[in-house]
């Protein structure tokens, strides 16, 4: 592992990005003998989600950013007819619908969301308000208003569709967050939605093929 570049990690789920982070840090300062290194996330994924991170190591830091606005690829399976309190399989999941949207329904709704459109992230993030994480307001019920902001989704393409399940494969510009991206085709299929299950394959040129994952670096929990 180098000290200055990048690593790519295949995140599993159940770990936040800052705890992958500290794991390669700490291996990384193992190997160095107990000197500092600095090693940074280039954009979270959320703890119940998995696939490619790009770290920055050493000197790479300064460079962060660059990588940070890069186009991501996701894939992602959304339930349809419950919704959830933070979007995911973390929060309260109770169903709200019964309606069976038809494909043609499902295939005109994603339709309406392919192009550039107005997204508001979630108040359980970790975008930072005042100075404070977003999630950390929300966890101890402070009111939150996160403003919308203009995100590009580049394309949806339908993996399958078994109701309530829809699974897709979503190519966006930074900043988009596919948690809110299924609360909104959700709302405006009228049945409600949630993301269950999602994986980043693509951060711009870089694939998951071309990840590790944390054990090939002796890392186990």
């Amino acid at each position: 592992m180098q000290q200055d570049g990048t690593v790519l990690i295949d995140k599993p789920a159940g770990m936040s990005s800052f705890g992958v982070v500290a794991r390669i840090r700490r291996v990384l300062r193992q190997r160095g003998g107990g000197a500092k290194i600095k090693v940074g996330h280039t954009g979270t994924l959320d703890p119940f989600a998995t696939g490619l991170m790009i770290l920055v190591v050493g000197s790479e830091c300064r460079n962060a950013m660059h990588y940070t606005k890069l186009d991501k690829v996701y894939e992602a399976t959304i339930v349809l007819g419950s919704e959830s309190t933070t979007g995911d399989p973390e929060g309260d999941v109770r169903q709200v619908s019964t309606a069976v949207p038809s494909r043609e329904d499902v295939a005109r709704c994603l339709r309406r969301f392919t192009g550039e459109i107005r997204q508001r992230p979630p108040i359980f993030s970790a975008i930072k308000i005042n100075g404070q994480r977003a999630y950390k307001l929300a966890r101890e019920g402070k009111e939150i208003d996160i403003p919308e902001r203009t995100v590009l989704i580049y394309a949806i393409d339908t993996i399958s569709y078994t109701y309530p399940e829809l699974r897709l494969r979503v190519h966006v510009s930074s900043g988009t967050y596919i948690r809110s991206l299924a609360v909104d085709i959700g709302a405006s299929l009228a049945t409600g939605a949630y993301c269950r299950e999602l994986r980043r394959t693509q951060i711009g040129s870089w694939s998951i093929d071309q990840a590790k994952s944390l054990s090939a670096y002796g890392i186990t929990s």
